[in-house]
């Protein structure tokens, strides 16, 4: 009797137990966000539903900046750019005399971000992301990473990451999708660490890209950073990243602002598979930030949100969806 107790009682802890781990997105709480999710991976991975996708198709694109991480109240590869400035400018001379170097020291973004194309943000991106080696450029992202803290929260970039978000990733790649990110940021930049912080390898990375020059350098092959040939990935050029880059139109998008909303209905509006698109709001200033039509920096989300009913795309809403926000809530 003794030994059918135990066996009964370690034999139902290891099913609750399995059963647990087995519960989906289990850092959202049980909304209709969290339901359209499920039912949706449901309907198109069950063999024998009039919904039913082929692997190959099963194509998930997610945004980067505010979708996967946290885009305030800086962009993090701003912070990144701010990190390489005051550590180059006292050994630079030339470089600390630039006035858009000046400004971004001062933290004056108002000038950095003036004109239409934003030419003194993209004038100190060029001064950090190009006329090195991409062996040496992956470095100083490597570098930067390890010593990087959130200036709010103090976290390091993996605990910068959105927990039910990386749950998500992982809930869609069980299920037999392939998950790529594409994102306005640097496809260089995010490549560097988006295998280890998501499970994406960079190879599933779609981002801002530029040309790249071909070098022997000493008898070894290089690969030298230009900011030539310029392509920015995104708003309406993020469907034109997919199709160049992935060939594939997705099935399921998720993104956060209306630099997405294109993305968002090249995913939906007529696909010939059933689709999902999923816009994450930011309405917890807690736990992280809540913005929309004014964002810290970055992601403002004004036609995308209007039109999310119209469209039938869910609206995640962080304060009352996630259970927990940030990775790093639970160091």
């Amino acid at each position: 009797m003794l030994r059918l107790m135990i066996f009964l009682l370690v034999g139902t802890t290891a099913f609750s137990v399995h059963a647990q781990s087995d519960v989906p997105l289990p850092s959202w709480n049980d909304s209709a966000s969290k339901a359209a999710i499920v039912d949706f991976v449901t309907r198109v991975t069950s063999p024998g539903s009039p919904d039913f996708v082929p692997v190959p198709e099963r194509i998930a694109v997610f945004d980067n900046d505010g979708c996967l991480w946290c885009e305030a109240p800086l962009p993090l590869q701003v912070e990144y750019v701010l990190a390489e400035l005051k550590r180059r400018a006292p050994q630079e001379p030339k470089l600390a005399k630039n006035e858009m170097v000046q400004a971004a020291l001062k933290g004056d973004f108002e000038q950095l971000l003036a004109g239409d194309h934003h030419d003194g943000l993209m004038e100190i991106i060029a001064l950090t992301h190009s006329g090195m080696t991409t062996s040496e450029f992956d470095q100083q992202v490597r570098d930067w990473k390890d010593s990087f803290h959130h200036r709010r929260f103090g976290h390091d970039l993996k605990g910068m990451t959105y927990q039910p978000m990386l749950e998500v990733l992982a809930y869609l790649r069980e299920n037999d999708f392939k998950t790529f990110i594409v994102s306005g940021g640097g496809a260089d930049f995010m490549r560097v660490v988006s295998e280890e912080l998501y499970g994406i390898p960079p190879e599933q990375v779609v981002g801002s890209t530029s040309r790249t020059k071909y070098e022997l350098r000493d008898g070894k092959p290089v690969l030298i950073k230009t900011m030539d040939y310029l392509f920015v990935d995104d708003k309406a050029g993020k469907p034109v990243g997919i199709h160049q880059f992935i060939g594939r139109r997705p099935i399921a998008c998720f993104g956060n602002s209306d630099g997405d909303q294109a993305m968002l209905e090249y995913t939906t509006i007529e696909n010939p598979h059933p689709s999902l698109g999923v816009i994450v709001h930011h309405t917890d200033a807690t736990r992280e930030f809540a913005y929309d039509k004014k964002p810290p920096s970055s992601g403002k989300l004004v036609s995308a949100l209007k039109a999310a009913p119209e469209r039938g795309w869910v609206v995640v809403d962080m304060l009352k969806d996630w259970k927990q926000v940030l990775v790093g809530e639970s160091d």
